[in-house]
Order: C-alpha cells, then structure tokens, then sequence
C-alpha cells in the first residue's frame, strides 16, 4: 500500500494561517460581506427595523432581584435601583419589538420584511430580540466579537445570527438593509451608531427616508443638547426633524409603521 505523502499541499482558499494573515484582510472583508449576504437572499429577507441600546440594562425581573439581594445583605441600593429605573427601557423595547413583529407578520407580502435587528447581544439588544421571538417573529442579531460584554442571547433566530470581526462591515449590514431605527439609551456603542446614521440622513447619503427614532426623552435630554448646536449654528433647526424623541411605545410603534406604510411598502431592497 503506497504512503500518503507527509507534506501535502494546502490550496491558498484553505490556508488558515494565510487567511488569518495581513495580506489577507481583503479576503476577510469580502467574507463578511457575501456570507451573510447569500443568507439573506436564501431567506428572502428584504429589510428590517434596527434597534440599538445599551448591553448593560437588565430586565425588570433581573433588576428586581438584584435588588432584593443587596437588600437582604445589607448593601447600598442606590445602584441596584438605578438599574430597576432603567430596566423599563428593556420592558419597553421588548414590547415594541413584539408589536412591530406582530405588525410586519401581517402583511400581505411574500417576502420576509421589517424584521427586527440588533446588535445581538444583552441588555436592549436581547429585550428586542425577545419581544420578536415572542411574537413568533424571524429576527436578527449581528454580533461583534469583543474582548467583553458581547455574547449573543438566546433569542436570535439561529439562521440570522451573525459574527462579525470588523465593525464597519457590521454597521453596514445595519444601515443597508433598515428601513427604520429606534435607538433605545446606551453609551458609546450606540452614540456612535446613532450619529454616523443621522450624518448619512442629514447629508442625503441615504436614498431611502428612514425613520429614526430616539426613545427614552427623558434620558436623551440629558446626554444629548441638540438645542446648543442649533444655537452656536453647527446644525440647523431643521435637522431636529430627522428624528423622533419620545417615551412612548404608542408614539414609537405609530410613527415607525405609518412612515413604513407611507414610504417603504413598496420599496423592499437594499439601498442607501
């Protein structure tokens, strides 16, 4: 029986350490823009509705026995309720979720359209999710790998769950398919989401009129003093009408599925 010969050749396209390479970037790129874009197709998925926010806000459940075990050990409580304030964002976008899910099943299109997409991970992310799954809805995550915090929840469809390396080839997967954004609170992450969104909206980047929505007034008016940057002209007036603020998940579902119906029900695709 002839020997198998102990240096066999390996072809480039299965070449892990050239493919784990600098000179192979390109090709890594060029993955994580046809992988999931076959996906899509295979699915049928025509766009979505992004939700960003926070990986950090508990749900009330998790935030009301958090509570109760400072309190059984006699800790300080002022950050476990702070955290019990703001799981109502969780609440909040789980509902929404759950009735944009509802909303989109009913249409009258052979299509799979205006799924609920997020960032895949806890906290908003996961809540999200959820709300679609428990409506019995197809939903996507688009992981990213960290060094923390980000694991996927359990709540993404198994088949639309992604992993991505690069952040920018993320974020355009985000935007290209979306058909609406609600930016529930978060810190850097989705600051930084939200206002590369808003720039593409406010300089016409966008060829499609996308809802944007920041819910949580409350909490935006704090962060964010959109009124200073009108006032010193490094906006003007008018771009305050890119987006929606509000506490309402009523005013939020309301706006979003009537300037779908109005401005992309026949429009399905990708297109920025």
């Amino acid at each position: 029986m002839p020997k198998k010969p102990k240096n066999r050749l390996v072809k480039a396209y299965l070449d892990e350490d050239f493919l784990l390479s600098s000179k192979a970037r390109l090709v890594r790129i060029m993955a994580e823009y046809l992988e999931p874009e076959s996906r899509f197709e295979n699915l049928r998925i025509s766009d979505t509705i992004v939700m960003y926010g926070s990986a950090r806000i508990p749900s009330r459940e998790d935030a009301e026995n958090h509570l109760a075990e400072v309190r059984e050990a006699g800790g300080d409580t002022t950050e476990a309720e702070e955290w019990l304030a703001m799981s109502r964002y969780y609440e909040d976008a789980r509902e929404l979720a759950n009735r944009l899910t509802t909303w989109s099943k009913g249409l009258d299109d052979s299509r799979r359209r205006f799924l609920v997409c997020t960032g895949g991970g806890p906290g908003i992310m996961e809540a999200a999710n959820r709300g679609a799954s428990e409506a019995k809805g197809l939903n996507m995550g688009l992981n990213i790998s960290l060094p923390f915090e980000q694991h996927e929840n359990p709540y993404v469809t198994r088949q639309l769950l992604f992993e991505f390396h690069y952040f920018f080839m993320r974020k355009f997967w985000f935007v290209y398919l979306a058909k609406a954004i609600i930016c529930f609170p978060g810190g850097m992450g989705t600051l930084d989401e939200f206002f590369e969104l808003l720039t593409l909206a406010q300089t016409h980047k966008l060829k499609k009129r996308i809802p944007i929505v920041l819910f949580g007034a409350s909490f935006w008016d704090q962060v964010l003093n959109f009124d200073v940057l009108v006032r010193h002209r490094m906006i003007d007036a008018t771009d305050l009408d890119l987006f929606l603020k509000t506490d309402s998940v009523d005013e939020a579902f309301e706006h979003v599925t009537r300037q779908l119906e109005a401005h992309a029900m026949q429009r399905p695709g990708w297109s920025l």
